[in-house]
Formats: structure tokens, sequence, C-alpha cells
């Protein structure tokens, strides 16, 4: 047997169980990485690495050598001119190729990287929405900087629970999650139906009615607790009127808005 494909929890664990199959060193071995599997959040979303390991052969190693050997020995006996030619111009174009190689590789690394934590946030999310009891379809809608989990259920005021506080939690949740698992660092927002539309029309005119009275009473204003991301909102709304400043107080997750007089 020349080759073993294993699987574990690990892709360490992985090798070693093919090697000990195989028989071999780690250094007489090819070793290919199909997966490399997840470790998932209690349990769900968990994933087994999976490689493949091929046994190297010490006679293939020998012809390997000495092709590499002759075709060296073919290139010293061609002319100065085209010797020299080469010495030039192969470091530069092999530097090149390899720098342009090594960037694909990570760009493509990241990017498969970050489908799989996606993939992963979007299974959890799916996962403690049916152990609520309530059943529902994840669908994923990624841009550069932000992914956007719309669950579709018929049961979304449920899934909202009341003043948003649920879909908060599954926000938070899955934001964790994201910069955890994800290279690239993106916001995620939990969404059902268009509660999130609505949610920031509703602060939209929050802000406005806080700054009126603010305004007329000439008394700063509390508002209610709520996230960080709807606290930015109202920040964001706010900035541009000359009257009024914002301010949060309180900690995590009762943290509240102060709106007053500048």
């Amino acid at each position: 047997m020349n080759k073993y494909t294993a699987q574990a929890e690990t892709v360490d664990e992985a090798i070693q169980k093919a090697l000990k199959e195989l028989g071999i060193a780690k250094e007489e071995a090819s070793i290919e990485i199909i997966d490399q599997g997840r470790k998932g959040i209690f349990k769900i979303g968990k994933k087994d690495a999976i490689v493949t390991v091929t046994k190297i052969a010490a006679e293939n190693n020998a012809k390997d050598f000495f092709k590499e050997s002759s075709a060296e020995v073919k290139t010293v006996k061609s002319s100065s001119a085209s010797i020299d030619l080469v010495n030039e111009k192969a470091p530069v174009l092999a530097e090149t190729t390899i720098s342009e190689e090594e960037e694909l590789s990570k760009e493509t690394d990241t990017k498969r990287n970050d489908e799989e934590a996606i993939k992963m946030v979007a299974d959890y999310l799916q996962e403690i929405i049916q152990k609520m009891g309530i059943s529902s379809t994840v669908i994923i809608e990624e841009t550069k900087k932000q992914v956007v989990f719309h669950i579709e259920t018929e049961k979304a005021g449920l899934v909202i629970g009341k003043h948003g506080k649920v879909l908060n939690a599954l926000q938070s949740l899955a934001q964790v999650l994201l910069h955890h698992h994800a290279k690239t660092k993106f916001n995620a927002v939990v969404n059902v139906g268009d509660y999130r539309e609505r949610r920031e029309d509703a602060l939209r005119e929050l802000a406005e009615r806080t700054a009126a009275k603010v305004r007329r009473t000439k008394q700063p204003v509390f508002l209610e607790p709520m996230p960080a991301s709807e606290r930015k909102q109202i920040h964001f709304y706010l900035s541009k009127d000359d009257a009024v400043a914002t301010h949060s107080e309180g900690t995590e997750p009762h943290r509240y808005l102060v709106v007053e007089l500048k």
C-alpha cells in the first residue's frame, strides 16, 4: 500500500494516522490536505480533517535526481552567451513567478477559509433556531465587508423577540463567531424579513424626536439600552445636528445612549 486517506479531528492527527498505516516517517511521505476540518461550536458544525498521504519511493527520488543532474550538465555545455542570459534573467523570473503564486495561494486560502467560516455560522444559527422549535432556512448574502444572514421562517415574531432582543442576540453570536473563524473581518447582520430596514426607519424617527425634546426642554434624555449597532446608528443620525451631542453610558448588555445639548 503506497497511499492512504485518513480522517480525524485535526490535520495532524489524520497525518499521524495515515503514516502509521503506511509504516513510514513524515520525511518519507507526500501529504495532501483534502479538508482542513473545523472544530464547530458546542459540537455544532463540527467537521473532521481529511488528508491523503503517499509513500515516496527511494528509487523514484534517485531517478529524479539523475534526471535533474543530466539537465544541469547539458546546460553547462551550452554556449557561454546562453548561460549568461539564463543566469541574468532566470532568478528575476523565478522570483516574480513565486511571488505571484504565493499571493494567489494566500488569496485562495483566505477565500476558502472565509467561505467555510460563513457556512459554519449559518449552520450554527439554523441549529439554534431549530432548538427553539422553529423551522427555518438561512440564506447568505455576502458583500466585500459584510455578511447578511437572512432567516426565512413562518414564525418571524419568535425569532425577532420583544424589541428585537432574540434577533440581536443571534446577531451578536454570529459576529463573534465570524470574527473568530474568518480571516476577513466581516460585519455580521442577522435579519428576518425586512425587520432591520423597518428598525432603521424607527431608529431615525427616535433620534429626531429625542433631539427635538432635548432642544425644547434643554434637559438630557436617556434612551433604553440597545445593541452597539443601533447606538451607532443614532450617533450617526445626530452627528449632523449642531444643537445636540450623544454619548454612551453603562455596561453591556445594558449600555444606553444619552442625548444632551452641546
